[in-house]
């Protein structure tokens, strides 16, 4: 039987138009459970209590990606993972994804076979030094010695903003985020250097009183964090990206925690009728069914409460929303429309 051009890309649009789970998110439904990469300590990010119930901003992105999908944000197995670990692990297919204070940069989207999926936080390396140093910038640290972590963007910024300064600077390397904290605190080093939020993260955690360390104004470079998954995977890839989104656009439409399942009810608004499944499917483009989003924004809220929840100027980590801010409010978090 001969099928005409026209029938041909008919067909054609149909498979276009349907979600095909992907090998990733079959694999992850049958397991009936995600499993996440996460830092192994790194306050308002991921850190776990004395009971190990792990918390954070990165944590509740991957609450959202196992309640959207599995409809219990519950349904995650938690890996911890040091820097040398974590790419490795989501290559080799030990965590499905990644949600971990990483940066996206060329090299590691572009030859590692690993995708990244959208910015949750948009950092940049700092420098922190005691604050009886009387250290202003950076460019005061001329043959400093410095904590740095191993396996990081922070090592090689670090030396090149060294090499670009003419500052000499000393790295203290180190394997383990705990590791280099010890070493800060205990004098080994007279600066310490990372991302700008997880310089608050440790002095939040570790310092006798927070005043006795300044976190210096200068940032050396810029450090957009996100979530990533294996390169070849776009089923799988769109799931996460666009859990991420949809926080973010429910916070700028005013859909919360307290009031999304009222709002699913009775909103007249069109977007908001969209983004909770009461006028349209969305979640049959990801595989997903359509209170795909409404699940994720009841198990941890939108990006506002995320943030202000775990790293917010309220909490011990004491970060202002800054660049972090809706666009709407002068920010860089820009939700692509789910429609």
């Amino acid at each position: 039987m001969k099928i005409s051009r026209l029938s041909l890309l008919a067909l054609a649009l149909a498979a276009a138009t349907t979600a095909h789970a992907g090998k990733t998110l079959d694999t992850i439904k049958q397991r009936d459970q995600i499993s996440i990469g996460i830092s192994s300590g790194v306050p308002g990010f991921s850190a776990a209590d004395s009971k190990g119930q792990w918390s954070g901003l990165d944590v509740d992105v991957g609450k959202a990606i196992a309640a959207a999908l599995l409809g219990d944000a519950g349904k995650v197995k938690w890996v911890p993972l040091v820097s040398q670990q974590r790419f490795t692990a989501l290559q080799s297919g030990e965590v499905d994804v990644l949600s971990r204070n990483t940066s996206v940069t060329l090299t590691r989207d572009a030859s590692m076979g690993l995708a990244f999926t959208a910015v949750v936080f948009y950092d940049g390396q700092g420098f922190m030094v005691p604050a009886k140093t009387k250290v202003q910038s950076a460019k005061q640290l001329k043959g400093a010695t410095v904590c740095v972590q191993a396996g990081t963007t922070s090592e090689k910024n670090m030396t090149d903003f060294s090499r670009i300064h003419k500052l000499n600077l000393k790295p203290v390397v180190f394997d383990k985020f705990d590791a280099a904290n010890a070493a800060y605190f205990a004098g080994r080093c007279q600066a310490y250097t990372t991302d700008a939020s997880g310089l608050a993260s440790v002095r939040a955690k570790e310092a006798k009183d927070s005043k006795e360390h300044v976190i210096l104004t200068d940032l050396i470079s810029k450090e957009p964090l996100g979530p990533l998954v294996r390169r070849g995977d776009d089923e799988w890839l769109a799931v996460v990206r666009w859990v991420v989104h949809g926080l973010v656009e429910a916070e700028e439409n005013g859909i919360t925690q307290a009031n999304v399942d009222k709002l699913k009810l009775d909103t007249t608004d069109p977007t908001i009728g969209r983004l909770l499944g009461k006028t349209e499917d969305t979640g049959k483009l990801l595989g997903l069914d359509k209170e795909w989003l409404v699940r994720a924004i009841k198990a941890v809220g939108n990006y506002g409460e995320i943030y202000e929840r775990n790293v917010g100027e309220k909490t011990p980590v004491g970060l202002a929303r800054g660049k972090n801010k809706l666009w709407t409010d002068g920010g860089l978090m820009y939700a692509l429309p789910v429609r």
